[in-house]
């Protein structure tokens, strides 16, 4: 049934390549197996569920519980109706922003942007060059502890920035995404914003992407270059010369290293620029105990 692994190093599977090990780590076939394994999972276990293990940090205690890891499974997409996709939640939503140009159809263009898969995207209303997952969400399907399915509309969540609230112990595993019928050619819509992604961010680098959200009427790199921290680091964490937004791990950071230049970050920008950043990354699990070795 699936992949199932255990004491899994989460550095394989997070774009930031550190973090601890998982206890259980599952892959599932599909969703029926998904279900399968919910159910057998104690009431009380923490589950942690990671796509393309962007926007995540683990900590190098690692996690007590399960991964739900949906990288390269729970892949399915197809157009429901003329201007509407299904897509599950392992899908990447570069490749949904692709398909919806395939298809003719434009309002999703921003996903390329996001390196991520939908399940996440839904789970923070991700977004990019000025759009956001959740106004072009018609409907998503979720599963809880018990492997219920369900479908819900957007009227049963409480959606802001970087926030989605909903029914506790659901987990996101499709979309189903509205959209236009494009008048132009997408194909160049989204490789011009693939474009501007490249030239302004470190792409190719092991980050996970933006690491705090931005503040009202601002921007957190901006504040952040600002304070001077360009090229600052602790460890092998240092902050992008690209764009003072990213962290990247140079090889040999631990997730302490991150996790403490997030913070050294905060208290900086609060006291020199009088705004308390908010981080836009999740950070879970243990954190490693004094004089233990850290992935």
């Amino acid at each position: 049934m699936g992949d199932l692994r255990t004491s899994e190093p989460m550095s394989r599977h997070t774009s930031w390549r550190a973090g601890g090990v998982a206890k259980h780590f599952f892959k599932p076939d599909n969703l029926e197996e998904l279900a399968a394994y919910l159910k057998q999972r104690p009431a009380d276990e923490p589950i942690v569920w990671v796509g393309l293990g962007s926007n995540l940090l683990v900590r190098d205690g690692g996690i007590n519980g399960s991964v739900i890891c949906t990288s390269g499974v729970l892949g399915k997409m197809a157009l429901l109706e003329s201007d509407l996709i299904r897509a599950e939640a392992g899908v990447p939503c570069a490749k949904l922003a692709r398909s919806s140009v395939r298809f003719g159809l434009a309002g999703a263009e921003f996903l390329i942007g996001i390196p991520g898969t939908v399940g996440g995207a839904l789970a923070m209303n991700a977004g990019a060059f000025g759009g956001e997952t959740w106004p072009i969400v018609e409907a998503v399907e979720t599963m809880d502890r018990q492997g219920r399915h369900y479908l819900r509309t957007p009227e049963e969540y409480q959606v802001a920035y970087r926030e989605v609230e909903g029914p506790l112990d659901e987990w996101f595993v499709a979309g189903h995404f509205r959209l236009k019928i494009a008048r132009d050619d997408g194909l160049t819509r989204t490789k011009a914003l693939l474009e501007k992604r490249n030239e302004t961010q470190p792409t190719g680098q092991a980050s996970c992407g933006s690491v705090f959200r931005n503040p009202e009427g601002d921007y957190a790199g901006r504040l952040i270059e600002a304070c001077g921290l360009k090229g600052y680091s602790i460890g092998g964490a240092v902050v992008s010369e690209k764009h003072a937004n990213f962290i990247i791990n140079r090889g040999d950071a631990t997730a302490a290293d991150i996790e403490t230049l997030i913070q050294f970050i905060i208290t900086r920008v609060e006291e020199q620029q009088g705004v308390r950043l908010v981080p836009e990354v999740h950070i879970v699990g243990d954190a490693a105990a004094a004089g233990s070795a850290q992935g």
